[in-house]
């Protein structure tokens, strides 16, 4: 049974910066795209950022790029968000997702494997 455990949320001020992790368990990690999606109180879950398997390529929704990065290290066998400049519109449980295809987490956000979530709350 793979499972991904996210973390790292918390309250931060508006403009300051959090760093989300995901460890994935079991031989997922280095052969499945990962992405972080989010969903804040009342609102539709979102799309925020993708990864693929080699961490080559990446894409972002347009509300976050230039303030968020997605990185991995296969080798630590970790996902991360860095969430620079935020904003109390980034308030919003935040999942950390997998799928072996690159398609299903970007353009149909339904990725096969899903965190349990974390908390991101922006105060301004």
């Amino acid at each position: 049974q793979v499972q991904l455990v996210e973390s790292g949320g918390g309250l931060v001020q508006a403009g300051n910066s959090l760093r989300l992790s995901c460890a994935p368990s079991g031989r997922l990690f280095g052969s499945s795209a990962m992405g972080w999606f989010r969903q804040a109180p009342g609102k539709d879950r979102e799309f925020v950022a993708a990864i693929s398997w080699s961490g080559g390529t990446t894409q972002y929704a347009d509300s976050v790029k230039g303030r968020f990065t997605i990185s991995r290290d296969n080798a630590k066998n970790t996902m991360y968000l860095q969430m620079n400049s935020l904003k109390p519109e980034d308030t919003a449980d935040y999942y950390c997702t997998a799928d072996p295809l690159w398609e299903t987490i970007v353009d149909l956000s339904t990725p096969h494997y899903w965190g349990q979530g974390t908390r991101v709350t922006v105060s301004s």
